[in-house]
């Protein structure tokens, strides 16, 4: 259960865990696990944590507006909101939180809903965005993040780019014995200057060499700086769309505050299974870069993520390969099982605006969409114009042939009606549903909108390959 402390003892409580975290730092600096550089980065993350923390709480309020609900104190350990109302003098970096914010931005807002006795109605999808605003990332883990995980890779990138500039002038030989001196450099300490590391063994009378070595080196960015995720936030859609309409929109409020995006909803590729976009924001003032990392996550996907999250430490901590295979085989099959869910979803939500897209197109009569202008948005990161190309074909070829067609409409629908709903329709899949990684799924109906979405779905599975 999270403890409630008042704001004196917050702020005392907080400047002794700074104190604590700075004294990891500098021991793991004189330890030479980590060097000046490393050392220098994180005493700033780590620093004046409880302003840094107002700061991460503050620019959440930027991105979405005034919370719609009380703050509430968030426990880990139960997945859960505590039941007390916090105020901001109770803000400190010791406990986490969970805000709940409107995206008036939504473009889909109040669309998805079924109407049930009375006058009741019940939302299939909400506006309501819950963010969980995260403590400081564990500094042990920090540092063990850039020592495991940073630093090899940061290694393998620097011998890969001095052995194909080495090539260029000398032969392979001597580009091989170079890279294999080099790594032997790195291993005997953590360097993060990989040109000062290189200048050592290379060539110096190559002036060409020389510079085109720095320059490329210059551009790898080093292993303290890919840590971006001490302060960090997540928050809760229901929808990819509007997960991806808030992104935009950060990105066009505060484009000299964007440090990176990263949009892997779509991506079947990932080993771990994730799916979710990353926006890395920058909260530092003047010539200080402090990166905030925040996570856009679909809500039917979070309790997924838990399983698969503590499946993947044990694969961290185990040294056995059978072990890990067995792991990533049990998240392979939760993470299929979130896609599927997540789908099923969407497949409901098209139920419930199959037939407001219809009165929509009627009422306007061949004008524009006005109660969805600029929606569906098609994203460009990851189907290309050829494949929606195709899929808007088949869709065209299935209305001609009457395999789709509308049910009780009001009036007879001319086949160009019929198929700028189809198209909708198959739009709004294209942006919200997640294509799959393993054979394609078919959701389970045998209504006319399960039947369609199940006839895209294929068409994207087919065309989209690995």
């Amino acid at each position: 259960m999270v403890k409630n402390i008042d704001e004196k003892e917050a702020v005392l409580a907080t400047r002794l865990h700074d104190e604590s975290n700075l004294a990891i730092i500098n021991k793991a600096f004189e330890r030479k696990r980590i060097d000046a550089a490393t050392r220098d980065y994180l005493v700033i993350l780590y620093s004046d944590s409880m302003d840094l923390f107002r700061e991460v709480f503050l620019h959440i309020g930027k991105c979405f507006g005034a919370p719609k609900a009380a703050v509430k104190p968030y426990d880990y350990a139960t997945d859960s909101t505590v039941n007390k109302n916090i105020t901001i003098s109770d803000i400190n970096p010791l406990s986490p939180y969970l805000v709940q914010h409107r995206l008036d931005i939504d473009p889909m807002r109040n669309q998805f809903f079924a109407t049930t006795t009375g006058h009741k109605i019940d939302l299939a999808v909400s506006s309501i965005t819950s963010v969980i605003i995260g403590a400081h990332k564990d500094v042990n883990r920090a540092i063990n993040k850039i020592l495991d995980k940073y630093y090899p890779d940061y290694v393998n990138e620097v011998s890969e780019t001095v052995h194909h500039i080495t090539e260029k002038y000398y032969d392979k030989a001597v580009a091989d014995e170079l890279v294999q001196k080099l790594r032997q450099k790195f291993d005997e300490h953590y360097i993060s200057d990989a040109s000062l590391a290189v200048l050592g063994i290379i060539d110096l009378n190559n002036q060409k060499l020389v510079m085109e070595t720095v320059r490329a080196l210059d551009k790898i960015c080093q292993p303290h700086k890919r840590l971006k995720d001490v302060w960090r936030a997540k928050c809760l859609f229901d929808l990819v769309p509007q997960a991806r309409t808030f992104i935009d929109n950060v990105c066009d409020k505060y484009p000299d505050r964007i440090l990176e995006v990263r949009d892997k909803f779509f991506d079947i590729t990932n080993p771990r299974g994730y799916r979710d976009a990353k926006l890395i924001l920058n909260i530092g003032q003047k010539d200080r870069i402090i990166p905030m990392e925040i996570i856009c996550q679909v809500r039917t996907f979070f309790e997924f993520e838990h399983k698969t999250h503590s499946a993947y430490e044990m694969t961290r901590e185990s040294r056995t390969g059978k072990f890990i295979d067995k792991i990533e085989t049990n998240t392979e099959i939760l993470h299929i099982k979130g896609v599927r869910k997540y789908n099923a979803m969407i497949c409901k939500c098209l139920d419930d605006l199959f037939d407001r897209i219809g009165w929509n197109i009627l009422y306007y009569a061949g004008n524009e969409d006005m109660l969805f202008e600029g929606f569906p948005k098609l994203s460009a990161i990851y189907y290309s114009q050829k494949i929606t190309d195709a899929i808007m074909d088949k869709v065209d070829r299935a209305v001609e042939n009457e395999v789709f067609y509308m049910q009780n409409a009001p009036v007879k629908l001319t086949k160009d009606q019929e198929i700028r709903i189809f198209k909708w329709m198959a739009k709004f899949i294209l942006v919200s549903a997640m294509p799959y990684s393993d054979s394609n799924w078919d959701v389970d109906t045998d209504t006319i909108t399960g039947n369609f979405f199940n006839f895209v779905m294929r068409e994207l599975g087919r065309l989209y390959k690995k």
